[in-house]
């Protein structure tokens, strides 16, 4: 029996999804520099499979593509500062899909992250 693909992307986005929440649960017992950063890895990834099941017949570069620029438009747009918005996100789940300021090493994490999901898409693919 084959596993088709989008089920992969599903049961891989549930697990990231449980891992994100964990870590956050456990960042007293997780070094430091893992707490910066792996949180906005996890959210890069799980973006990235969440274009990979949404875009399946899409080449490896626009699904890329499309999940740094959803990714850098969610981080820059916390540059931006109205009553309004800064209400949502200071809401839990505002603040975990807006973001809550600006930090360029974002960037680089979202980076990290989908890079390290189109790395692992194109070495499965070679299996």
């Amino acid at each position: 029996m084959k596993i088709k693909p989008n089920s992969i992307y599903i049961m891989l986005m549930i697990i990231i999804i449980f891992l994100g929440i964990e870590v956050r649960k456990k960042s007293a017992y997780v070094p430091h520099i893992v707490n910066l950063y792996l949180g906005d890895i996890l959210r890069a990834l799980l973006i990235f499979l969440g274009f990979s099941f949404l875009m399946e017949k899409k080449g490896l570069k626009i699904v890329i593509f499309l999940s740094l620029l959803f990714c850098y438009g969610i981080e820059i747009s916390q540059l931006y500062h109205a009553e309004w918005i800064d209400a949502v996100r200071s809401t839990t789940l505002g603040g975990l899909v807006l973001g809550y300021g600006f930090l360029f090493s974002d960037l680089v994490s979202y980076t990290v992250g989908v890079l390290f999901g189109a790395l692992c898409k194109v070495l499965l693919k070679k299996s």
